[in-house]
């Protein structure tokens, strides 16, 4: 699904634009700290403060609502030749727990060092199963 390249960019990026939309297709935008493992993309709640509490995150409740969602990566460079884009889209998955859950953990622990001091053991993690990739411009580095 992902070429080589795409997911050398993915892997290269440090935050995705997460999209979803309510059950009436009204948009949600924000940005995430996410890691990529095979064709999956996960992202956690962290600790950061919030204006809801965590179960009533609009994120989530517009996934409940529709599973659906896009991400975006990109790379802003002054020199419009570098720039360049991926949109993965997939159905989300809700994960509580359970040894997936604990294993994207870990994975985005080891990406964003900040997670280490936080307590997100207990916090869910959205699995975003790919199934359709576009991607523009400049995916190679330097």
């Amino acid at each position: 699904m992902l070429t080589d390249q795409q997911r050398r960019f993915l892997d290269a990026q440090r935050v995705a634009c997460l999209a979803t939309a309510d059950a009436r297709g009204r948009p949600h935008v924000v940005p995430i700290c996410y890691a990529l493992t095979g064709n999956t993309v996960y992202f956690t709640i962290d600790e950061k403060p919030k204006r809801r509490p965590v179960g009533q995150l609009r994120r989530l409740a517009n996934l409940r609502e529709n599973p659906f969602a896009a991400l975006v990566v990109d790379r802003y460079e002054e020199d419009w030749s570098r720039l360049g884009w991926v949109m993965v889209q997939g159905r989300t998955e809700v994960l509580e727990s359970g040894p997936e859950h604990d294993l994207a953990q870990a994975d985005l622990r080891a990406r964003y060092p900040q997670l280490a001091a936080m307590r997100i053991e207990g916090l869910p993690v959205v699995a975003v199963r790919v199934d359709h990739v576009a991607s523009w411009g400049r995916l190679e580095g330097d």
